[in-house]
């Protein structure tokens, strides 16, 4: 298997080299950015699988350099970010992130989450790439792409995986512990609400009344199924 490569984009350099002398000792091939521009070039040169993004830059955005990227590759992202109140979650899974962390964090955290996230594949196999239909919603795993009465549904990666997963298991109660372990594949050691915030975006792209849903059900107390009729 070929080593990982991963950016780092961030304004402090004491985080910035700490996050960079970390990861190479972890074996990763590592490039570091202070702001948008130089982080842009790098992201043409390397083509990394991951991107460590904070948030606040000096000449950008975080959510902006991550959308831009994300619409250049679909690459891996994890968002450093030193508030966590939920609108900002919101905004950077909306921007396509993958994951995000919390200023300040532990290296050790850090490590298991850029771990998991390269974990995951977006390629599906070919057994696994047959098209869902359900009424007037198609989800195709082999082109990652999903349509709403014929018109495209612009899903993030991960709002895709997710969607993809519940509903290859239709009406199977799944408690949000396990799409966690299922989708993300591993134990979040953050908030479970990440799964609510993920159902909630796609809800909003594929439901016609996001408030009373009739796709992806909540099962009070317990979790979220998927419902193929």
């Amino acid at each position: 298997m070929s080593t990982a490569k991963i950016l780092v984009v961030d304004d402090d350099i004491a985080v910035r080299n700490l996050i960079h002398r970390y990861l190479n000792k972890q074996d990763y091939a590592v490039e570091s950015a202070e702001d948008g521009k130089t982080a842009l070039t790098l992201f043409e040169q390397l083509n990394p699988d991951l991107v460590i993004l904070d948030v606040n830059l000096p000449d950008t955005t975080g959510y902006s350099l991550c959308q831009e990227m994300q619409e250049r590759t679909g690459v891996f992202v994890l968002m450093l970010t030193s508030r966590s109140d939920e609108e900002d979650v919101v905004q950077g899974f909306q921007k396509g992130a993958d994951d995000y962390l919390t200023k300040p964090f532990s290296l050790v955290e850090l490590g298991a989450r850029v771990a998991a996230v390269l974990k995951r594949q977006r390629i599906v196999t070919p057994a696994a790439a047959k098209c869902i239909t359900v009424g007037s919603l198609t989800i195709d795993p082999g082109s990652r792409e999903v349509s709403l009465n014929d018109s495209p549904v612009n899903l993030t990666a991960l709002e895709f995986d997710l969607l993809h997963f519940l509903a290859s298991h239709p009406n199977r109660v799944w408690r949000r512990s396990e799409l966690l372990q299922e989708v993300w594949d591993y134990d979040y050691v953050g908030e479970p609400r990440v799964v609510d915030v993920h159902i909630g975006q796609i809800r909003r792209k594929i439901e016609a009344n996001s408030e009373e849903p009739s796709k992806i059900q909540t099962v009070r107390g317990v979790g979220y199924k998927f419902e193929d009729t």
